[in-house]
C-alpha cells in the first residue's frame, strides 16, 4: 500500500485562470506584432494593446480608484474604449458603459445607480455632458495623459471578480444593472469559439455599439482571445460596412437584423465584394426568412442565434448546417449552457417536445443585478435563469422562441404571442419586417396589431396580409387590424420598439 503520508498536499486551485488579463498576457506572447484592432488610420498590435492597457491601469490606480470601483462610460465605439476594458481587467475596477443615447435623466439615473468613481466620455460626447456630473469626468481620447504616470501594484484579480456592469434597457421604467464576472465572459466565449471558432487568420468586423453586452462578448472578446483582428468602427454606416467587408477582407461579422437588412438596401449590395464574408451571426431579434434567403443567395452562411445580457449573452445557436428547414429556430445550447423549459401556466418542468419559459443554467450566467438582491431573487431560482422568454423545443432538441412572457396577450381565452404571427409575416418575400401588439378589445379581451414593412414596389396590401394570416393561422392569432408603414421604429440597438408601437396601437383604436 501507497504511503499516503509522504504523498505532497495539493495546492489550492488557482483562482484566476480565466481572468481577461490573462487572455491578453498569453496572446501577446503568442502574436505579438498581429494586429488586435484597426480603427480608422490607427493599428494596435496586440503589444500595443497589452502595454497601453497595464500603463492605464496603473494610472487609475494611482489616481486613487479600488478593485471594485466603477468608471462609467458615454463613448461611441473607439479602440482607446478597449484599452480601458483591458485596464479595469488589470486593475480590478468595473467597466459600466452607458448607452449615450439616452436623455440625460435617463443617464443621471443610471449613473446615480452605478455612483462610480470616474466617468470617461468620448470627445464628441464631451460637449454635451460637460459638468453635467458630480463625479470627475475626462475624456477617453486623453485619459492616460490626465492621469499621473506612477508606478502602481497591480492587485490579484480573481474570475468571479466583476468585469462589466451593463444597464438593461429598462422597458419596464426601473432600469437595472447585470453583473459580469471574468468567469462570465471566458465561459460565454468558450462556447461562442466551440460553435463559431475564429483563427489568427480571422477579420471581425465589429459595428455593434460598445454599450451593448454583444459589443464585446459575441466576438470582439473572442477575436482578442483568439489572435484575430478587429476591425473596430465607431459606428454602423452601411456602405462603409460593404466597402470595408471588400477592402479588409472581413471573415465575419455580427449584427441585428435591422443591419443587415439596410445593408441588403444600401446602393451596390447586389455586386459588393463579399467573397471574404465566411458567415454573419444575427442577435437581438429573429431576422426574417425572406432576409436570411437574400444573404444566402450572395454566398453568406448566416448564424441565428439567441441570448440575454444576464446569460453573458449566449444561450442558443442555429449554425448553417442545421438552418435548412428550419425557419425561426435558434438552435441548440451553446457548449457549458443548460436550458429547461417551464410551463408558464403551472411552473412544472416539460420533458422532451414541448412548450414552456425558457431557464438557463451555466458558468455564463450573471452574478446578479447591481446592489438589487429583490430583482436577482426574482430571475434566479436555484441556480437557473428565469429568461422571460417563451420557447418551442422540438423532438430534436432545437428551441425557437415564441416570444416574451410580458408581451403575451390572451384573446378570447388564447394565449396569443406575438413572434408566432410575426414569422407568419415575414415568410412573405415582400414583406422585409413585421411586429404584433396587443391591444384592449371589448369583445376578446385583447386582439393583435400588426404593423409591417413592405419591399418597396411590392403591392400588398393590408387586406392581402390578412388572407395569408387566415390562411396560416388559427383565427383568434389572426390580427384584426394590420398597419403598413415606411419602416418600424427601433430603439438605439437597433431592436424594434414595442412601446411605441403599442401607444400607436392604442391610438388607432
Amino acid at each position: 500500500m501507497r504511503d499516503v503520508s509522504l504523498a505532497p498536499r495539493p495546492e489550492p486551485a488557482p483562482d484566476d485562470l480565466h481572468v481577461l488579463g490573462r487572455w491578453l498576457d498569453a496572446r501577446t506572447r503568442l502574436t505579438p506584432n498581429r494586429a488586435a484592432i484597426e480603427f480608422g488610420d490607427e493599428i494596435l498590435t496586440y503589444r500595443d494593446l497589452a502595454e497601453r492597457s497595464r500603463d492605464l491601469a496603473q494610472r487609475l490606480l494611482a489616481a486613487g480608484l479600488v478593485p471594485g470601483d466603477r468608471v462609467v462610460t458615454l463613448t461611441e465605439n473607439h479602440a482607446e474604449h478597449v484599452v480601458l476594458l483591458f485596464a479595469c481587467a488589470f486593475s480590478g475596477i468595473i467597466l459600466a458603459p452607458l448607452n449615450w443615447h439616452l436623455a440625460a435623466p435617463e443617464l443621471d439615473q443610471q449613473i446615480e445607480m452605478f455612483s462610480p468613481a470616474l466617468v470617461v466620455v468620448s470627445r464628441e460626447q464631451s460637449a454635451r455632458f460637460a459638468n453635467r456630473f458630480a463625479v470627475r469626468t475626462l475624456e477617453l481620447e486623453t485619459l492616460a495623459d490626465e492621469l499621473a504616470a506612477r508606478n502602481a501594484t497591480l492587485p490579484h484579480v480573481r474570475d468571479d471578480d466583476p468585469l462589466l456592469l451593463i444597464a438593461t434597457s429598462g422597458t419596464t421604467g426601473h432600469p437595472k444593472g447585470a453583473v459580469l464576472t471574468h468567469a462570465n465572459c471566458f465561459w460565454t466565449n468558450l462556447g461562442l469559439d466551440l460553435s463559431l471558432p475564429l483563427t489568427t487568420d480571422d477579420v471581425v468586423l465589429q459595428v455593434l455599439p460598445q454599450y451593448h453586452v454583444g459589443g464585446w462578448n459575441v466576438q470582439p472578446l473572442q477575436a482578442w482571445w483568439k489572435g484575430a483582428t478587429v476591425v473596430l468602427e465607431r459606428s454602423f454606416d452601411a456602405r462603409r460596412v460593404l466597402d470595408l467587408i471588400a477592402s479588409r477582407r472581413v471573415t465575419t461579422m455580427m449584427g441585428v437584423p435591422t443591419n443587415y437588412l439596410l445593408l441588403s438596401q444600401a446602393s451596390g449590395f447586389e455586386t459588393a465584394d463579399l467573397t471574404s464574408l465566411r458567415a454573419i451571426i444575427v442577435g437581438g431579434a429573429a431576422m426574417p426568412c425572406s432576409l436570411a434567403d437574400l444573404w444566402r443567395a450572395r454566398g453568406v452562411d448566416v448564424v441565428q442565434g439567441y441570448g440575454l445580457t444576464e446569460a453573458s449573452p449566449n444561450v442558443c445557436c442555429l449554425g448553417a448546417p442545421d438552418a435548412k428547414g428550419r425557419p425561426g429556430s435558434v438552435g441548440k445550447p451553446y457548449a457549458y449552457v443548460e436550458v429547461a423549459l417551464r410551463d408558464v401556466a403551472t411552473g412544472e418542468l416539460v420533458v422532451g417536445a414541448g412548450r414552456g419559459q425558457m431557464f438557463v443554467r451555466g458558468p455564463n450566467v450573471f452574478a446578479g443585478y447591481w446592489q438589487n438582491p429583490t430583482a436577482t431573487a426574482d430571475v434566479l431560482r436555484e441556480g437557473w435563469l428565469a429568461t422571460g422568454d417563451v420557447a418551442e423545443r422540438d423532438t430534436e432538441g432545437f428551441y425557437r422562441i415564441s416570444g416574451r412572457t410580458k408581451e403575451m396577450f390572451i384573446s378570447g381565452g388564447e394565449n396569443v404571442y406575438p413572434v408566432e404571427v410575426e414569422r407568419v409575416l415575414t415568410s412573405l418575400a415582400e414583406v422585409v419586417d413585421a411586429a404584433v401588439v396587443g391591444r384592449d378589445s371589448a369583445r376578446w379581451g385583447e386582439t393583435g396589431v400588426a404593423f409591417v414593412v413592405v419591399r418597396p414596389g411590392a403591392s400588398l396590401t393590408s387586406e392581402d396580409l390578412l388572407t395569408h394570416c387566415r390562411r396560416e393561422l388559427a383565427g383568434f392569432k389572426v390580427p384584426s387590424e394590420i398597419v403598413v408603414l415606411d419602416e418600424l421604429p427601433r430603439t438605439h440597438i437597433g431592436k424594434v420598439d414595442k412601446a411605441r408601437l403599442s401607444a400607436m396601437a392604442r391610438s388607432e383604436s
